[in-house]
Order: structure tokens, then C-alpha cells, then sequence
């Protein structure tokens, strides 16, 4: 199972990866060697995000150029052969986040700018599908209250986005979901509890299912009624 998790920061995109993992174990026996989930400046490093304080100021610190470089990189580092040829790969946030952040928040890629960011992530998909046509992007979503909610209940050190912006950031990735080139998708809304989100996404999967995900969850049943 290949999977990109996208979403406003809050909406939980973290928390249903980790669930979605469990329910991997349950349904197939096995789990994500790794999530990636390190996009959002400045906690880029790391499953989960190990950078200090010290290090997260400088990068707060670093000019727009610099951002800009070390994501890119970062992004195509993440998009060789050894990311998308085995099973299962999962990746939260990845070209779509640091394409709705870089813009909004850290003076890069917007149109125009040198390595626009709706350009970028095109050409990220593009090197995806000469790879695999079973990636598949999961837009999570939430309320505008409810991303408040969580905000107020536990904020995120060095967090990206701004109350006043919640509506923007959310039609942002909206945008860009439908713009991307990847053609399996499904959407999620996150408001509630995280059993009722991991449900729902064992419906809207199903389609979307491997012939290798399928026999392996054959293959688990099986060897549960042993």
C-alpha cells in the first residue's frame, strides 16, 4: 500500500497515519517500514522529527532561498526507486504540503518564483508515476472550528499556520489535491473520533487496493482462523 496523507496542519494527518498503520498490522500482518512525515519547516528531519530547538531556530531563521533548497532536496531525495518499488511506502504532507507552506509562509515558490511550487510538485508525480500507479493521496479534513479546537487544546511547537488562515490553508489543499496528477484519491473528514476516520477509510480504500494488498489480507485471515 502506497499512501500520501495531505491536509491543514491539525486536521490529524499524524494521528490517522499511526492508526492507519495499526490497521495495516490487523488487516495484513505487517506494517509502513517508516512514516515520512517531516515537511513542514521547521521540523524536517527525522520519523518522527528529531531536530533541537537550536537547530529549528536556525532554519526558522534561514533566508527564503535556503527554505527553499533544503525542501526541494529533500523532496527529490524522497521520490528514488528505493522510496516507491517495494510494497508499501507512506508519506504525510510531502510535495503538496511543502507547496501550500512554501508559498504562504516562508517567501518561496509561488507562481513565478524560481522553482514554483505547482511546477515542483508536478514533476515529484511525474517521477512517482514512472515508479508506481498505486500511490494514493488521502485528503484529510476538518472543520475550521474544529482545527481551532485542537489548536487551543494542543498547540504545535513552532507551528505553521495562523488562526486567521485556517479557511485558506484548507481551500489551498483542496486546490492543489485536484490539481495533482495522481489519480487515486479519496478524501476523509477527520472531525471525529479516529475510529470513525480509519472505517471510513477502510471503505474508501477498498477500491483502490493492490492485488498484492488483497492477497495479503487473504493470507492474514487464513493464517488468524489457523
Amino acid at each position: 500500500m502506497k499512501l500520501i496523507l495531505v491536509g491543514c496542519e491539525y486536521v490529524g494527518t499524524t494521528t490517522l497515519a499511526n492508526a492507519i498503520d495499526d490497521w495495516m498490522e490487523q488487516k495484513m500482518g505487517t506494517r509502513f517500514s517508516l512514516i515520512h512525515d517531516h515537511w513542514k519547516i521547521p521540523h524536517t528531519s527525522g520519523h518522527p522529527d528529531d531536530t533541537t530547538p537550536e537547530e529549528q531556530e536556525w532554519l526558522l531563521e534561514a533566508s527564503p532561498k535556503i527554505k527553499e533548497m533544503h525542501q526541494r532536496h529533500s523532496l527529490y531525495y524522497h521520490v528514488q526507486p528505493g522510496s516507491f518499488d517495494g510494497e508499501d511506502h507512506m508519506m504525510i504532507g510531502a510535495h503538496i504540503e511543502d507547496a501550500v507552506y512554501g508559498p504562504m509562509y516562508f517567501g518561496y515558490g509561488g507562481k513565478g518564483d524560481p522553482h514554483d511550487r505547482e511546477l515542483v510538485m508536478h514533476q515529484v508525480e511525474r517521477t512517482i508515476l514512472r515508479f508506481t500507479t498505486e500511490t494514493m493521496l488521502v485528503h484529510v479534513t476538518a472543520p475550521a472550528e474544529v482545527i481551532e479546537q485542537r489548536m487551543d487544546a494542543h498547540p504545535h511547537e513552532n507551528q505553521v499556520i495562523r488562526r486567521e488562515d485556517i479557511e485558506a490553508v484548507s481551500k489551498r489543499f483542496t486546490e492543489l489535491v485536484d490539481w495533482s496528477l495522481l489519480s487515486s484519491k479519496i478524501t476523509l473528514n477527520n472531525s471525529g473520533s479516529i475510529a470513525e476516520t480509519v472505517a471510513e477509510f477502510q471503505r474508501k480504500v477498498e477500491p483502490y487496493l493492490s492485488d498484492a494488498d488483497r492477497t495479503r489480507i487473504l493470507t492474514h485471515n487464513a493464517l488468524e482462523r489457523v
